[in-house]
């Protein structure tokens, strides 16, 4: 959550920025990790380079595609104000501060799932930095692998209701059958009309997940940076994982993806010399649908 303001923070302080998230700065400084914050030094990507120039360009990916995803799953919201929706389940919403910095219509309502320390680290630091929500907010404080749509429900939420749904930056970290156990509860709970937007997980191949780890692990030791967690040791990858667009059109969606690299083409965001640039499947998709 912490790595992924960072990248915000960074393409906001951009003179072009795709987006702008005057939250993300104070979300990274006060989590008292320090390795994230070294993400805000604008000198970091020269010295990344002076060391290994394709490490460099991964990293700067990172960011970029961060800056896309956001812009991207940014225009699903305005899409579904814009066709009336009024109610918002942001799903493993980490530090994300679009119940701050989006403009919401009067009478829209948010919903934030995660669990209760994330929640209650981002809510308390921008009250403390005079920071307040424009919709109305709802923590979710839960678990996904407990019963979240009971405490959703207890929170307010009203399954009548259209529903404007994101699942951002979180089924990499699921097993199949618990991808497919969440779009199941998704489904059951989203009246016609809803509408939801989802990252799915992208696929790389062992080796070059293992040479990038390692390629990693020496730039972050020459910059003294501390490797303590490996996000790919949080990843799952699954080869009976679902085609989350199939599935959702198997389920009373009408779904369609957009490949992630193409969208950073589009938005001139792509950086030249990253790895597997032709290989599709290593890139994300992000997947938009409507309830029927």
């Amino acid at each position: 959550a912490v790595m992924v303001a960072a990248a915000r923070a960074a393409e906001t302080d951009k003179p072009d920025p795709l987006i702008r998230d005057p939250y993300a700065r104070v979300l990274v400084s006060e989590a008292g990790t320090g390795v994230w914050e070294k993400m805000l030094d604008g000198s970091l990507l020269d010295k990344v380079a002076s060391i290994d120039a394709e490490a460099a360009a991964v990293f700067e990916h990172m960011r970029s595609y961060q800056a896309v995803r956001t812009h991207f799953f940014d225009a699903h919201f305005a899409g579904a104000v814009a066709a009336g929706i009024r109610q918002v389940v942001i799903l493993a919403s980490g530090l994300d501060s679009r119940a701050y910095r989006l403009d919401w219509p009067a009478g829209t309502t948010v919903y934030e799932i995660d669990q209760p320390k994330v929640l209650d680290y981002k809510s308390a630091t921008l009250a403390a930095h005079g920071a307040a929500p424009s919709a109305d907010r709802h923590e979710v404080p839960i678990d996904l692998r407990q019963d979240w749509p009971a405490a959703l429900i207890a929170a307010g939420f009203d399954p009548k209701a259209p529903t404007a749904w994101l699942a951002e930056g979180l089924l990499m970290y699921l097993p199949a059958e618990a991808q497919d156990r969440l779009f199941t509860q998704i489904t059951e709970l989203s009246a016609p009309g809803s509408r939801i937007a989802a990252e799915t997980a992208a696929n790389h191949a062992d080796e070059r997940r293992q040479e990038m780890r390692e390629r990693l692990d020496r730039v972050a030791a020459k910059l003294g940076i501390e490797r303590n967690i490996d996000i790919q040791d949080l990843i799952y990858h699954d080869e009976h994982r679902a085609e989350v667009a199939d599935w959702l059109n198997d389920h009373g969606w009408r779904a369609a993806g957009q490949n992630s690299g193409d969208e950073m083409r589009r938005l001139n965001r792509w950086v030249e010399g990253v790895p597997s640039a032709d290989d599709r499947d290593a890139f994300s998709q992000f997947v938009t649908a409507e309830r029927a």
